[in-house]
């Protein structure tokens, strides 16, 4: 395989080729990467969905900040594969209840590397689709004080940028054995807070201007059904 650019080649096999945005071939390792989401959110009874809703949430940022159907697509697929390192975490510290030692938050933090490792050697995966890069790069800081690698700013790929966003607001929402999970302004109001440091200044906005219309009906909806609303509208 030496020597040959495959990468028209996968870029003909992941182009969109129906409304639905996706290629026969595209779906089907949507179809591989929602499974691995599946499986990796079993783990732990409190991130159940967590990967699903991270793809869904990421994807339609994606749509929405301009990214082409392709790119939004690989960022879909990463969303549901960012988490898969942590089949390299022990169950006792993902499911530990209450504060964690510095050694295994240490283990935590070497899932996107171990994740990256998974899917690297995908041809798929790599290369020009980004997907791998995103999901070693998804807990990076726009302010340069994330890991596994300490980028900062646009050094951080673009698809991770969204990722980090569409992560947090998920994990923020869900219900934890050490907290209670935030309502759906109060995460968005913590979104707001971080653009800048935390997250990338532009995406921290598309995100709080595409959830602006879904909240104007006055009750506030869980995170779940939230989430629903983003992919009716901007996802499907």
């Amino acid at each position: 395989m030496s020597g040959f650019d495959l990468s028209p080649f996968l870029s003909r096999l992941l182009a969109p080729s129906s409304p639905s945005g996706c290629s026969p071939v595209c779906e089907s390792i949507h179809e591989f990467a929602e499974a691995m989401g599946h499986a990796i959110d079993a783990k732990d009874r409190c991130t159940h969905f967590h990967s699903t809703q991270v793809a869904v949430l990421a994807q339609a940022v994606a749509r929405f900040m301009g990214f082409s159907p392709l790119e939004a697509g690989c960022i879909h697929i990463a969303g549901h594969l960012h988490d898969i390192g942590k089949i390299g975490v022990p169950d006792a510290v993902l499911q530990k209840r209450g504060p964690l030692t510095e050694g295994e938050f240490a283990a935590i933090r070497r899932h996107p590397v171990i994740g990256h490792q998974i899917v690297s050697p995908i041809t798929s995966l790599n290369g020009s689709t980004g997907i791998a890069d995103m999901v070693l790069h998804h807990h990076e800081r726009w302010d340069g004080r994330g890991y596994p690698h300490g980028l900062a700013g646009t050094a951080i790929p673009a698809g991770a940028r969204v990722l980090a966003v569409a992560d947090s607001f998920s994990a923020m929402t869900q219900q934890r054995p050490y907290r209670k999970g935030m309502g759906v302004r109060a995460a968005l109001d913590e979104v707001e807070r971080e653009a800048g440091s935390q997250f990338a200044p532009d995406v921290a906005e598309a995100f709080l201007r595409l959830a602006a219309p879904l909240l104007r009906d006055g009750a506030e909806p869980g995170a779940s059904a939230f989430i629903e609303r983003v992919e009716r509208r901007f996802a499907g």
